[in-house]
């Protein structure tokens, strides 16, 4: 297995890149963030005329759309039947068509741009392991037939996995997403659209033309602001971090030694386990993923590798791991996406979130929605993903209980002193320990030199927890991400931990 982790969607991509912004700006839109979302809100608007400006804090697709799956499916699990349940069947069959409709969307702009992005039709499946995810398998094949889903019950998969059978989704999709969102970024600069890369934006002044504030301190400002950073950083408005939960997952690209039949496949019990194809060098590679869990509550991520790979290894037989890779996505409560105003009372400021890992369909509705909104353009779906729909009182016990958690995970950090110093660090090792009296995170790289940060997140002040395999610090009430040095990996903190001197008397 190797040693770094590379996702195989960016390695076999070479991306242009661009400079970071050093001027104050006007602009028709700004776009944040230069995933799925970005991209695809930014292209629908230069193609109606629309000067638009993307800002990334790192580097386009760098984030989870380049470190994902890339099903192109509306089968997101065993999802229709708790739909049906939570909204009602109109609103359900609202969720597969929207999601067909953002499928529809890339087959026809593969065709229409002429873009060689590996796109296949392919069907996709749910299967069961054990009679008990049969009881939940036989309640999504009655939802699929309420809803009238071309797919339905099969009893078997054309692997070699033992099953008590299996929901199909007919006439999916999968392809090579930054191959597909490349040629967008190089239809929104031909038309006159301005990317910036390593440009973090640290706030949003409102007003009848709000402006985006970097980092830098330079300004942003346009007519809308689309916040699409995969998790809302701007706290003062919609409270999106108190209303989800990151997740992380973990993919291996593995070279098989029986050839691999064609499909999309998904464990319906947890941990997830995930399959797919693609090819390199002309050769099969099936993507192995799953093992999620909530971030920061696993430090021994190794682990999680390990376990796709026996997975893997035991369906069809492991030859190679080129690849190996992590990425991570926020869930809502009602597991439906949060795609409109920012809050009720904005009018010009939009967000796109909370895919619950299945961005490459729901991340591209958002962005044609995300156009709508702006255009002003009716959109029959608008309801169904609105941030400030209502909730059902099953979901506001979640998110009293969820928060309730954060609160007392904080209190707990506070007055909770770790026993390990630095001297008990092993090589290539991270952990909180106790420095000077105080808590501190501190790792010990390969070469033996301590890299010491303030323990707590800069988001909300939760202590932060070892990731081994990406050497990282995870904060496991929001989901903010560090490197070992501190900057900012992933929202919605924007503020890197503080450094510490190890020597400095403290």
């Amino acid at each position: 297995m190797p040693e770094n982790l590379t996702s195989y969607w960016l390695d076999s991509v070479e991306l242009p890149s661009f400079d970071p912004l050093t001027a104050d700006i006007k602009t028709d839109t700004v776009v944040i963030g230069a995933g799925i979302t970005g991209i695809t809100t930014a292209y629908l608007l230069s193609r109606q005329g629309l000067k638009v400006t993307v800002l990334d804090a790192g580097n386009i697709l760098d984030g989870t759309t380049g470190r994902t799956t890339a099903k192109l499916t509306a089968q997101h699990g065993l999802i229709y039947d708790h739909l049906i349940k939570e909204f009602g069947e109109e609103k359900a069959k609202q969720y597969y068509q929207s999601n067909q409709d953002a499928i529809e969307f890339v087959r026809q702009l593969v065709v229409d741009l002429n873009i060689d992005c590996d796109l296949a039709e392919e069907d996709a499946y749910i299967f069961a392991e054990t009679e008990e995810d049969k009881l939940k398998i036989d309640k999504e094949v009655q939802a699929y037939e309420k809803l009238g889903i071309d797919g339905g019950f099969v009893d078997s998969l054309p692997l070699d996995i033992e099953t008590k059978g299996a929901v199909v989704m007919r006439n999916q999709a999968q392809f090579h997403p930054v191959k597909y969102l490349k040629r967008l970024v190089d239809e929104i600069v031909a038309a006159g659209g301005q990317v910036f890369e390593n440009t973090r934006v640290m706030d949003i002044e409102k007003g009848d033309r709000p402006s985006a504030i970097t980092e830098s301190g330079h300004k942003v400002t346009g007519e809308n602001i689309a916040v699409c950073s995969h998790f809302p950083f701007y706290d003062k408005e919609g409270f999106y971090f108190a209303r989800m939960r990151p997740k992380r997952s973990y993919s291996l690209a593995v070279k098989p030694k029986e050839n691999f039949p064609g499909g999309m496949y998904i464990s319906a019990s947890k941990p997830k386990h995930s399959l797919r194809y693609t090819s390199l060098d002309g050769e099969q590679l099936v993507i192995v993923g799953g093992q999620g869990h909530p971030t920061g509550h696993k430090s021994n991520t190794d682990e999680n590798y390990e376990k796709l790979y026996e997975f893997g290894d035991k369906v069809f037989g492991i030859e190679d791991v080129p690849y190996r890779w992590s990425s991570q996505d926020p869930e809502t409560l009602d597991k439906v996406p949060f795609i409109g105003k920012y809050s009720k009372d904005d009018d010009n400021i939009f967000v796109g979130t909370g895919y619950r890992k299945w961005g490459m369909s729901n991340g591209t509705l958002a962005g044609m929605l995300l156009h709508d909104w702006i255009l002003h353009f009716d959109n029959p779906y608008s309801d169904l993903y609105s941030p400030d729909r209502p909730h059902q009182g099953h979901n506001v016990k979640k998110f009293v209980k969820e928060n309730t958690h954060v609160a007392k995970r904080f209190v707990k950090d506070l007055v909770d002193l770790s026993e390990k110093t630095v001297d008990d660090l092993g090589y290539d090792e991270g952990a909180i320990v106790s420095l000077g009296g105080k808590k501190a995170a501190a790792y010990k790289d390969k070469d033996g030199e301590l890299h010491v940060v303030n323990s707590a997140c800069t988001h909300f002040g939760c202590d932060v927890k070892w990731n081994c395999s990406e050497r990282s610090w995870d904060c496991p009430c929001h989901g903010s991400r560090f490197y070992y040095n501190g900057e900012v990996l992933e929202g919605p903190a924007v503020k890197p931990l503080d450094q510490i001197d190890p020597d400095k008397k403290q």
